[in-house]
């Protein structure tokens, strides 16, 4: 039997997906929202965690808190499996960097994930083609992780003096980081460049 853990913040999405992994019967289903994931994965310590990078709140749920690698999904559960858009770049590499094993076009069958979840429980890694693209944009990634937590509290709404004192930075190097990833990624001003990378998942 395969233990697989559904983690989704809508209540419906994680309904559906539930009531569908159920058709198969070697898998013994549960389901869980975001507040409670960490606390359902660490006690069931599924064979699959399956979680859809689309929907915010979903990165915490990958990177842990303040980088706690106790504090992870994927800490808890032999597998990791991810419902992706070959649009979102940055979301994959967040994805793979997690060290998921299964990597699902949301886009896709049924069967599609089905054949996933069983791939990553034996152990193996599971990619959709149609995703291939989505990887080779998230392997060109051209901004620095000090440049995204810039331009992330920017996205939140913090102004500049707020960015320097929550990431003990001054103004001025504030300013700097916010000026080479407007320029990195094509952007005519900070609130294009927000855009862009929210577009892709990077933010």
């Amino acid at each position: 039997m395969t233990t697989v853990l559904v983690l989704h913040s809508v209540s419906l999405m994680r309904s559906a997906l539930t009531a569908l992994l159920r058709t198969e019967p070697s898998f013994d289903v549960n389901a869980a929202g975001w507040r409670s994931a960490r606390a359902h994965a660490h006690r069931l310590r599924p064979d699959v965690c399956l979680v859809d990078l689309d929907c915010p709140g979903a990165a915490p749920l990958l990177d842990g808190d303040a980088g706690n690698e106790a504090e992870r999904v994927p800490a808890a559960c032999a597998g990791l499996v991810v419902l992706a858009s070959a649009g979102r770049p940055g979301t994959l590499r967040r994805a793979f960097d997690a060290r998921a094993l299964g990597f699902v076009d949301k886009h896709g069958s049924a069967q599609r994930l089905i054949k996933g979840i069983r791939e990553v429980a034996a152990g193996e890694r599971f990619v959709d083609a149609s995703l291939a693209c989505g990887f080779l944009e998230a392997s060109r990634m051209p901004l620095t992780a000090r440049e995204l937590s810039v331009l992330a509290r920017a996205a939140e709404g913090e102004t500049v003096a707020e960015i320097a004192r929550g990431l003990h930075l001054s103004n001025g190097t504030v300013r700097n980081y916010m000026a080479a990833a407007t320029r990195k990624v094509g952007a005519r001003n900070r609130i294009d460049a927000i855009r862009i990378t929210q577009g892709a998942g990077w933010v």
